[in-house]
């Protein structure tokens, strides 16, 4: 009997096809490591998944990508939901993968995580970056449903605490792919025409699942770039979302929002009456001061006898002014003498009066004053300072004197 022979394709596409039909295969859930894990330009996933003596090789394609909730990445523990086929070009095995969650938890707390770290790292929480509430807002933008009850607890809260603020609902979904969009969309109207001077977002309570919305990224950034200052309130106390996050301030709860986002008016009409009482009494203490003020003023002297008393001070202004005269005349006398002893002291110093009792003084032709005779030499000229005029002469010779005061050696002039 003659072999059949088969070509590579025929065995391969043979295989395929038991593989497609066997239950067990088609429709598995392996728990593995995730390894070489990388996204091409396609959207197709492709990994690998293994674990301590063995791996998988696994693909995901771009429609199965589009809606995990996490981001991959290796070394993660993941259980991934497939079906074993073979790909007959190549002849090997491989998950087609339409599922995958992480092990342990879920994928929405593993992307919640990850976006959390991410939007951190870039400073979106930073507490610098959050603006102030108005403290007396003029027009509050709403951006919720207009059907859950949160919307109705709000308004119910705003009117009663401050009934001043004008509310402007911007009705949008809150839960669902469609979202995330028109909470951004209404976000930006708000500050693109400046309808507002603050602005609410959020939600009743729900799961994790219906609160997703606002754990969106783009959301996330929208509320981050308000100029408006944004309070999130989304669920109930322990539900936080990236929104709380990044907003300028998290409520616990919508009714807690409308709380924090305007005073209330009891409490001011009772600072009011507080501060008009406070102002009453101290305006009653300034009265009274001042009466008595003006009764003491009144009974005063200047008022009760203003001749006499006008009368009194210009006296006193007179004795002032003679003390003043006669002070004044005793300053110019001492000063003039004083002057004059001065003056007389500066004449008995003074170069010329020495001239004028016979001395002389002597200059050498440079301007310096001639001291001794080692300061010229025979021919050398010379100008003689009188009292009444100056002489110009030259050295005929030099004399010097001893050091008991008799004549010395002479030098003479050689002509």
């Amino acid at each position: 009997m003659e072999q059949q022979i088969y070509s590579v394709t025929q065995v391969n596409t043979y295989i395929q096809s038991m593989m497609d039909s066997d239950r067990l295969l088609a429709g598995l859930c392996v728990r593995g490591e995730l390894s070489n894990y990388k996204v091409y330009p396609s959207g197709h996933h492709y990994f690998s998944l293994k674990d301590a003596t063995g791996a998988l090789r696994c693909v995901m394609f771009k429609s199965s990508a589009l809606r995990l909730r996490f981001r991959p990445e290796n070394g993660m523990k993941v259980l991934a939901m497939g079906r074993i086929s073979v790909f007959p070009r190549d002849g090997a095995y491989q998950l087609y993968c339409t599922g995958l969650t992480p092990d342990g938890v879920g994928d929405l707390h593993v992307a919640f995580e990850q976006l959390k770290a991410k939007l951190q790292a870039e400073g979106l929480f930073d507490p610098a970056h959050k603006k102030p509430l108005p403290r007396y807002p003029g027009v509050i933008a709403i951006v919720t449903s207009s059907a859950g009850a949160a919307v109705h607890d709000m308004l119910r809260i705003l009117r009663k605490r401050y009934p001043l603020s004008k509310v402007l609902l911007l009705p949008v979904r809150v839960q669902g792919a469609e979202a995330p969009a028109e909470l951004c969309g209404a976000i930006r109207y708000v500050n693109r025409w400046n309808l507002a001077d603050l602005i609410i977002t959020g939600r009743g309570g729900g799961s994790l699942e219906d609160l997703w919305a606002f754990n969106d990224e783009t959301l996330a950034r929208t509320i981050y770039e308000s100029r408006i200052p944004v309070i999130s309130a989304v669920g109930h106390e322990p539900d936080v979302t990236i929104s709380d996050y990044v907003a300028d301030l998290r409520a616990a709860t919508p009714s807690n929002a409308a709380e924090l986002a305007v005073p209330d008016q009891a409490e001011l009409v009772r600072r009011l009456r507080s501060i008009t009482s406070a102002m009453g009494a101290q305006l009653s203490r300034q009265v009274k001061l001042n009466r008595k003020r003006m009764e003491v003023l009144a009974s005063s002297r200047p008022l009760q006898s203003p001749t006499a008393y006008v009368d009194e001070r210009r006296l006193l202004l007179d004795g002032v002014q003679r003390r003043l005269c006669t002070a004044q005349q005793q300053t110019l006398a001492g000063s003039r003498q004083r002057c004059v002893r001065l003056t007389a002291a500066l004449d008995a110093m003074s170069p010329l009066k020495v001239l004028t009792r016979g001395y002389a003084m002597a200059q050498t032709e440079d301007g310096r004053l001639l001291r001794t005779v080692e300061q010229t030499s025979p021919g050398g000229r010379f100008t003689l300072h009188l009292a009444d005029g100056r002489i110009r002469a030259s050295v005929e010779a030099i004399e010097r004197t001893g050091p008991g005061g008799g004549e010395g050696g002479s030098h003479e002039r050689k002509e």
